[in-house]
């Protein structure tokens, strides 16, 4: 019996999964895969589930693999929902539900096909789908914890997609074949307080910010490259904590995100903020210390044989072709670009992380038949 993607995708919104609550949705997958013929495995880690699933033999020529998560984003204010936002509940062809756009949808559909693909058409590979509960937190211990287990375990997949939303105003109008990196910078700068009528008497590190956040932001980090659009930086804080107008404070803080293509890297971006801010120092006299996160490099997957089969199966299903794209923010595709090719392709995301996230039930059915003929090319 087929599985149908939209029962399975309501049954796993019903589960209240909010990171780092498993809340069922893996104990459900791993029982139906199971059932399946699929060899399970989890992979928890600090208190973070995951389910790493195999059918085949390990170590198989051929392995295609899907990489999802089932952690939804907090529902907010549940009375502000009209819907029960853990109901799952299916009206006039809407399925509404945290989760029911990012992603649960995208983990049915993937699962769906793949339980029926190895069922009706037994592939000469392996079919692997790595599913985490750690994709809207900070992401340690989710596919990178799934990606550690692959690695001592001797797992390996030839390629990845992704089900991440990606698709902007269509289906099939959009598949990831990259991310820009990102980058946040908190900047701590310590200067002498004092009276703001007298500032001979003082260092103003507010000023010395000012100054460096400035020269940051005053010219484009690039024009961007061949697949990625231009790099941006954003200030998102400035901060001294001070409630007096006739103070000047001894210390202030900063956070700027940057989002950087292939024309750098984490270290060159970083050490370009090292260098900006040591000028800074020189001039206003100002201490400024620097702390960084690399959220995620930039990667590309480039156009080939893996984007061609992807492609041609989502315009063969949609009638639709898509466009190649490198936007948005990141996702774990960024981590498993470390260990085989990989693309990102799912449904519309325009309602995820709103109130009243919804999706269309015909469009989660479209999904699997897109998933289902890009296993059946790939394997043919």
């Amino acid at each position: 019996m087929s599985v149908d993607p939209v029962a399975l995708t309501a049954d796993l919104i019903r589960c209240p999964s909010v990171t780092p609550e498993e809340g069922g949705a893996l104990v459900l997958l791993q029982d139906l895969l199971s059932a399946a013929g699929f060899e399970c495995t989890r992979a928890d880690r600090n208190g973070i589930s995951n389910l790493f699933a195999r059918w085949g033999k390990r170590g198989a020529n051929r392995s295609f693999g899907f990489n999802g998560h089932t952690d939804v984003v907090p529902v907010g204010d549940a009375a502000a929902w009209t819907h029960d936002p853990f109901g799952g509940e299916i009206v006039d062809g809407w399925l509404w539900g945290r989760g029911a756009t990012d992603m649960k949808s995208g983990v049915a559909a993937f699962v769906a096909a793949a339980i029926d693909f190895v069922r009706t058409s037994p592939p000469d590979g392996a079919v692997i789908l790595t599913i985490t509960g750690d994709e809207e937190a900070a992401g340690r211990d989710g596919t990178r914890a799934l990606l550690d287990h692959m690695a001592a375990k001797g797992e390996h997949m030839s390629v990845c997609l992704v089900g991440e939303p990606t698709c902007p105003e269509r289906l099939g109008d959009m598949i990831k074949i990259g991310r820009r990196g990102s980058l946040t910078c908190w900047f701590s700068a310590e200067g002498v307080q004092g009276h703001s009528a007298y500032p001979h008497r003082a260092k103003n590190p507010l000023h010395a910010l000012v100054t460096l956040l400035g020269r940051l932001t005053a010219e484009p980090l690039d024009a961007g490259t061949e697949h990625f659009d231009a790099s941006t930086l954003q200030i998102t804080t400035i901060d001294c904590g001070n409630p007096a107008t006739n103070v000047i404070p001894a210390r202030a803080n900063a956070t700027v995100n940057i989002r950087f293509n292939d024309a750098h890297t984490g270290v060159s971006i970083s050490n370009w903020l090292v260098a900006e801010a040591a000028k800074a120092e020189v001039e206003t006299g100002v201490k400024i210390g620097l702390r960084f996160d690399v959220a995620g490099e930039r990667f590309l997957t480039p156009p080939g044989e893996f984007v061609e089969l992807v492609s041609r199966s989502v315009e063969a299903e949609t009638g639709v072709a898509p466009s190649l794209s490198t936007s948005g923010g990141t996702s774990d595709a960024r981590f498993v670009k470390d260990h085989c090719p990989v693309l990102e392709f799912g449904l519309v995301g325009k309602t995820m992380h709103q109130v009243d996230e919804r999706v269309e039930v015909a469009q989660i059915e479209a999904l699997k038949r897109i998933y289902s003929r890009i296993l059946a090319d790939y394997f043919a």
